[in-house]
């Protein structure tokens, strides 16, 4: 399930954001992944342990669990600390899937991923490709978004960023653990409370609408993983 979410961040916001990271020391983004992930990625990050990074990520998580629709599809448990990544002179980051645990810095708990997000920190027409490429089983799908605005997918998906041949690509990407495990049944629930809204936005409250919010409860309780 592939999610756009528009206007998470505002104009203004994200042009603070990228004043601050243009004075940041980047490091080589292959810190961050593993052997496989090191074999095709070519960008730069902030390092984890930035505190430029670290209060950056923190407003952008502020702003993102702010959000309804992205609280809608990704039900989220625990997310990683943003990280914050730069593309440009055919940098890129080549097909790879994202590790399936992820460790939480500064303590020794862990999270699974679920749910991947890149938050687009650059206008479409700064940059010439470094388009996200995500394949699921309705074949290979390219996401190029307006500054301020996240997709969100499964972290199971195979998916790309491809070669940056003009411009600089700027991104904010983290990890989620979803209370329920399930990306097919996420979906589901994300369809069914779309439709609840819609309905209850139209007709007001009614007996049905109370019987389907109860329903979309009683699944998120049989299928949450808590």
């Amino acid at each position: 399930m592939l999610i756009h979410v528009p206007e998470v961040l505002s104009k203004p916001e994200v042009a603070e954001i990228r004043k601050h990271l243009a004075t940041a020391d980047w490091a080589d983004g292959r810190a961050t992944v593993g052997h496989q992930g090191a074999q095709v990625k070519r960008n730069r990050q902030l390092p984890v342990d930035s505190p430029l990074g670290l209060e950056l990520g923190e407003f952008i998580l502020k702003r993102i669990y702010a959000n309804p629709l992205f609280m809608a599809a990704a039900l989220p448990l625990r997310s990683v600390p943003p990280l914050f990544s730069i593309y440009s002179g055919g940098e890129h980051y080549g097909f790879h899937i994202d590790g399936a645990i992820r460790q939480l810095p500064f303590n020794q708990l862990s999270l699974r991923t679920d749910v991947s997000s890149t938050l687009f920190l650059s206008e479409p027409d700064e940059y010439e490709g470094g388009e996200l490429e995500v394949q699921d089983t309705y074949g290979c799908h390219e996401v190029k978004l307006p500054a301020g605005d996240l997709i969100l997918y499964p972290s199971s998906s195979l998916h790309q960023v491809t070669p940056v041949t003009q411009g600089e690509r700027v991104c904010s990407v983290f990890w989620s653990q979803s209370m329920v495990r399930s990306d097919a049944q996420r979906a589901q629930l994300y369809q069914l409370d779309g439709t609840i809204q819609q309905l209850r936005g139209r007709i007001g409250e009614c007996p049905e609408l109370l019987s389907l919010t109860g329903h979309y409860h009683n699944l998120l309780r049989q299928w949450s993983d808590l």
